[in-house]
């Protein structure tokens, strides 16, 4: 029987569902899934591969496709979008009525009507039963208080990167691993702060993409410093050009040229790696353009826990 990649909710999570029976879908197809969470509308991705299933299976979070979306389930869904930000403006009155620390981000309301789901962010610890207990008095289902980070905010929130196309967080990426300076660096993309940070103020996710094959590239070539004998004598190395695989070294006779790596014999000494001299003018200037920030504490999002709430620490039912 075929399994299938589904994408559903807010965070646009992805998950992998058995159909019903002998039901077939085809890519694209909006379908209404049973969720851990509940049912909800989704969109069917692809028909999963072995590989997908497996791993997909140790993520967790699919379920079952219950059918395709008929005409009523599209005006439901409509519906609830169009309650949704009346219910975001009562839970911001009532965040204010009680003057929690937190700032609301959006809000969801699953398609079953199980239970609606607030993404908020805070620096502190939030006391939020008084809230629960008036949102679930005020809309008669379960409610999920999620706090989350500022790369799951842009998820959540933001349309369009600096490339023109949909924020990846967005559209295809399900996880949101940690990006570092050093990925910037390896592949010499500029320093400004302003060209490499993302709609969340965080370092592009994109410059994962490529950095495990710089990382693999980099490992055939001698580190920056090193003395190294080429075909045409001892020189060196003061820079490397990853892809192209070649080298810019120093000469004997204090020649600059750029030669193949493929033309380097031996080793003589390794190097520290750093370039000697560096000049740090083109280097953002710290003061006026402050570094983006990385990603040292996980992003993903944490449900805030009811120190009075032992079975369900996180949620409320009326």
């Amino acid at each position: 029987m075929p399994r299938y990649i589904l994408r559903y909710g807010s965070t646009r999570a992805v998950g992998l569902f058995s159909p019903r029976g002998q039901d077939r879908y085809a890519r694209g197809m909006r379908v209404i899934a049973r969720t851990p969470r509940g049912l909800e509308a989704a969109e069917v991705l692809a028909e999963a591969t072995d590989e997908q299933a497996k791993l997909l299976e140790s993520s967790g979070g699919g379920g079952q496709i219950m059918r395709e979306m008929s005409g009523e389930d599209f005006n439901e869904l409509a519906h609830i979008h169009d309650r949704e930000p009346s219910a975001f403006e009562t839970c911001a009155k009532h965040v204010a009525r009680l003057g929690l620390p937190m700032q609301l981000v959006d809000l969801e309301q699953v398609f079953g009507g199980e239970r609606l789901v607030i993404y908020y962010l805070s620096e502190e610890r939030v006391d939020f039963r008084d809230l629960v207990k008036a949102l679930a008095s005020e809309f008669q289902t379960r409610i999920e208080m999620r706090q989350i980070g500022v790369r799951d905010e842009a998820k959540l929130l933001a349309d369009y990167g600096d490339c023109g196309q949909p924020v990846c967080c967005g559209t295809f990426l399900s996880e949101m691993p940690p990006v570092s300076m050093k990925m910037a660096k390896v592949q010499k993309a500029t320093l400004d702060p302003t060209k490499i940070s993302g709609r969340c103020g965080r370092l592009k996710c994109c410059l994962r993409y490529e950095f495990d094959a710089y990382e693999e590239l980099q490992q055939d070539l001698p580190p920056i410093g090193s003395d190294v004998v080429t075909k045409n004598g001892r020189a060196r190395v003061l820079a490397q050009e990853i892809l192209a695989q070649q080298l810019l070294v120093a000469t004997e006779d204090n020649r600059r040229i750029l030669i193949p790596a493929s033309d380097v014999l031996t080793v003589l000494k390794t190097g520290s790696g750093r370039r000697e001299g560096r000049d740090d003018s083109d280097r953002p200037d710290r003061r006026r353009n402050p570094a983006p920030q990385t990603d040292r504490e996980p992003d993903k999002p944490t449900e805030a826990k009811d120190a009075n709430q032992d079975e369900n620490p996180d949620t409320a039912q009326n």
